[in-house]
């Protein structure tokens, strides 16, 4: 019997790459998504006879109604009618969509599938416990998408927490690892944009040049393995070959490795595990007998002083940062700061007194992160 499975953010990378793993034989595609991208998303929904497509954004859902001839495809333009699309229960769901427009569509879908695969990093640093609740009450199972994340899933699954003494997400460093910083050199915008291990959108390539993405995952791990922040910590690899490693308080430690490539988490949330990989790869001694782990300087990297500026427990101020964080990249990408005025920037709107006392609330409803991360990119735009 066909998978039935469903994909949000379908002509993003990620969901590119799901589609690049399946095939018809064996997957009834029922859903994709994207927010702008009809043409490609149309080629899609063509290449796997899709019948149900949601494009977000009103200009481009409006030209591809006008674009789409194949009028069996059935175009909608939010994810508020999930139960006229889905009549059963899907088997797998990838959640794509970045950034804070992928939270509502992955809360809305978790009740309509058996497990779901979620790549979008403010579902887990946002709203981690109204998914979880979610998740729980419809019994739906959830796996991370992030490489360092499922790492840590397929190594501790089904682990007492209370037996990890330490886990360590690897960061390659990005394009700065070695740069020789001058501050009153501006850092060239080809050299931020050049990651030396993973290809990924010009928006994550910042957050990975700043180290932002590392505290991101960071407080990502802290949810979905129920862990305080002082078991985790972060180990520079330029090479991406060791994704995570664990350390166990009966003396053991065990790293996780692979390829730097999606391909291999992502096949891993779809597939069990008695369906191989292929290529298949064997061990890489040569990166084994040259991993360079690290500490993290927080001199090279200053954003990552905001770890130590987080509460235990979860809040609305996760939200501050994302936020924050989202609105000063933005500003970079459009040429009006330079790069490292993302980092001072953000950590001085971050420490502000006005949001310590989003440190106090616990979200539970998605639209009161939603609503927050709004006010927040409103009024700094007011004040930049």
């Amino acid at each position: 019997m066909k998978k039935r499975i469903a994909i949000l953010g379908s002509t993003g990378s990620i969901g590119n790459t799901v589609l690049d793993l399946i095939d018809k034989n064996n997957f009834k595609v029922i859903l994709l998504s994207a927010n702008k991208n009809y043409k490609k998303l149309l080629k899609q929904a063509k290449i796997f006879d899709v019948r149900n497509l949601i494009i977000c954004d009103q200009e481009s859902y409006k030209k591809s109604l006008i674009y789409n001839k194949d009028k069996t495809i059935k175009i909608k333009n939010n994810f508020e009618q999930l139960n006229k699309i889905i009549n059963k229960k899907l088997d797998y769901v990838m959640s794509s969509i970045s950034g804070i427009d992928g939270l509502k569509p992955t809360f809305n879908i978790i009740k309509f599938t058996k497990k779901i695969a979620i790549a979008n990093k403010e579902s887990l640093i946002c709203a981690w416990p109204i998914i979880k609740k979610e998740l729980n009450k419809n019994k739906t199972d959830f796996i991370p998408v992030d490489s360092e994340h499922f790492s840590i899933w397929s190594e501790i699954n089904n682990t007492n927490i209370k037996n990890i003494k330490k886990i360590y997400l690897t960061a390659s460093g990005g394009p700065l690892l070695n740069y020789n910083f001058n501050k009153k050199k501006k850092i060239p915008r080809s050299l931020i944009f050049n990651h030396p291990t993973w290809k990924m959108g010009k928006k994550i390539t910042v957050d990975s040049a700043t180290m932002m993405n590392k505290c991101f995952e960071v407080m990502e791990a802290k949810n979905i393995f129920d862990l305080e922040y002082d078991k985790i910590d972060i180990l520079t690899h330029p090479d991406s070959y060791v994704h995570a490693v664990v350390v166990y308080n009966n003396g053991l430690s065990k790293l996780v490795v692979h390829n730097t490539t999606m391909k291999i988490p992502i096949f891993n949330t779809i597939f069990t595990n008695n369906q191989l990989y292929t290529p298949a790869t064997m061990l890489n001694l040569k990166k084994l007998n040259n991993l360079n782990l690290r500490k993290i300087l927080s001199a090279k990297f200053p954003i990552i002083k905001i770890l130590k500026n987080l509460p235990s427990k979860h809040s609305l101020f996760e939200t501050v940062i994302v936020s924050v964080n989202d609105f000063f990249v933005n500003e970079y990408l459009q040429k009006k700061i330079n790069f490292q005025e993302i980092s001072r920037l953000s950590l001085s709107e971050i420490n502000h007194k006005r949001f310590n006392k989003y440190k106090r609330i616990y979200p539970k409803k998605i639209n009161e992160v939603i609503s927050l991360n709004h006010d927040i990119k409103i009024n700094l735009i007011k004040s930049n």
